[in-house]
């Protein structure tokens, strides 16, 4: 969650599921046919009395099988962003109004039990511009029993805020995954990950005030995750577990589960649960009570300081309701909500202190066909 990052390049990176740079590809054979999906993503969030940040993306995937052995994906996105940001905690707010263009492209050669795929992905915005390359693969044993990934991604980003505060200022981002996918018997399978990012240049936020980062971060995550398949129902329970640490001090950890309770007429319900507990960086500024309304000054031997709540100590939960339809083998339509909320004083711990409660809600909408 680099301060550089598009707000709603985040978002959506999460919402809509698409591929990450060094996500590996899956080594299950070519697609035997082809597939065009649209979704459309509403989101907004907001504190006690005001409205924040919206965004609305619609986006388009296609997937093309170009012989037995290749498959050729692409995906484009548009979002405009409209709104206010906190400049510093969640007190002073600032307007903003933007669009983004992105999209991708992924080249994968399929062998009997490997692929290896190549990905170009491009992202525009008023003030923020960023081209990515990948490499990613993965191979399984003859009886598909047991899977290995690995990926290696490399992003490029140039930045030129409104506020000229800085001019072409660079960010270089080096990803690389590891995976391993474990079938435990046909009803059970485990999948462990293990991700590490490297972040150089410009990582501070120019739209924030007493805002100072270190020029590099350091950023490590592991995800384990278990399907559950329930036999006499028909039911599949998914849960998930993620760890992550990086130089600035941040500790977190996200327990996830999911429910997928089928329902006649070919419908699937799916409830779902995230919890989110994360410790504040090194030289995260706590409010101050006696500074209000005016930004809590850091300390004058601090080099680095930020006061921007997302490095704060909170507690996070997020409730979410998908439902599905597949009247066809070919057609899939869904329709997914959910509603986020944060807290300070839910952090195990000792929560970061006078902030105001914050939320988010979004909605989505995805159709696809297979042909």
């Amino acid at each position: 969650m680099a301060a550089t990052e598009s707000l709603g390049g985040r978002i959506l990176a999460a919402a809509l599921c698409l591929p990450g740079l060094a996500e590996p590809a899956h080594a299950d054979g070519a697609p035997d046919q082809g597939l065009i999906a649209f979704k459309y993503l509403d989101y907004l969030d907001y504190q006690p009395g005001r409205e924040r940040v919206r965004i609305r993306a619609p986006s388009l995937h296609l997937l093309l099988p170009l012989s037995s052995r290749w498959a050729l994906g692409a995906t484009a996105i548009h979002d405009a962003i409209s709104g206010a940001s906190p400049a510093f905690h969640t007190r002073a707010i600032s307007q903003l109004q933007d669009e983004r263009h992105a999209a991708d492209l992924t080249l994968t050669r399929f062998f009997d039990d490997a692929s290896l795929g190549l990905t170009a992905a491009y992202s525009n915005e008023a003030d923020y511009r960023s081209r990515g390359l990948a490499l990613s693969g993965s191979w399984s044993t003859e009886d598909r029993n047991r899977s290995w990934s690995a990926g290696l991604g490399l992003s490029k980003d140039v930045i030129n805020p409104v506020t000229r505060l800085v001019v072409d200022e660079k960010k270089r981002v080096l990803d690389w995954t590891l995976g391993l996918t474990q079938v435990l018997n046909p009803r059970q399978v485990l999948q462990l990950t293990l991700g590490h990012n490297r972040a150089r240049g410009y990582l501070n936020d120019p739209y924030k005030v007493s805002h100072e980062r270190p020029r590099a971060r350091h950023a490590t995550r592991l995800l384990l995750r278990f399907n559950q398949h329930l036999e006499d129902g028909g039911q599949t329970l998914r849960w998930s577990l993620r760890h992550y640490q990086d130089s600035y001090g941040v500790r977190a950890q996200t327990a996830g589960l999911e429910f997928v309770q089928p329902l006649p007429w070919s419908f699937s319900l799916t409830p779902s649960l995230r919890l989110h507990n994360q410790r504040r960086a090194a030289f995260y500024v706590e409010v101050d009570p006696e500074a209000a309304p005016f930004a809590t000054q850091p300390p004058e031997d601090w080099l680095q300081f930020s006061l921007d709540q997302r490095l704060s100590s909170f507690g996070a939960r997020t409730l979410g309701l998908k439902l599905a339809w597949q009247p066809t083998p070919d057609w899939t339509a869904d329709v997914k909500l959910e509603h986020y909320a944060q807290r300070g004083d839910w952090y195990l711990g000792s929560g970061s202190t006078g902030l105001a409660p914050f939320a988010a809600r979004s909605w989505q909408v995805g159709l696809s066909r297979s042909f």
